[in-house]
């Protein structure tokens, strides 16, 4: 009998300790779950002081260009209908074998 009168005054009275419990596997879930984000989508350049420029669908009509200078990041849509209007040349793209596209700005 004492045995169990010992084991029935030792627990905890407090019904929120099983909640605190939950909160914390819950925010170590979260936080994994942004690492595994950031891994997967290749998106570490984000968290890093470089600058850097990242083209999405290059050549088609949804084509996104997403570039970070400092702590400032602009994205920049391609227009779907067909461009009007006076320009001048200010570059060459070219694509390598493996695909990438080197972009070399005139001076």
């Amino acid at each position: 009998m004492r045995r169990k009168k010992r084991l029935l005054q030792a627990g905890d009275d407090d019904p929120m300790s099983g909640m605190t419990n939950l909160f914390d596997i819950a925010m170590v879930f979260a936080v994994a779950l942004m690492v595994a984000l950031v891994s997967r989508f290749q998106m570490t350049e984000m968290l890093t002081k470089d600058d850097f420029t990242i083209v999405k669908n290059p050549g088609k009509t949804n084509m996104e260009i997403i570039q970070k200078k400092g702590k400032t990041i602009e994205k920049y849509k391609g227009s779907k209908g067909s461009s009007e209007g006076k320009g001048k040349k200010v570059g060459t793209a070219y694509q390598l074998e493996n695909g990438e596209i080197i972009y070399v700005p005139e001076e």
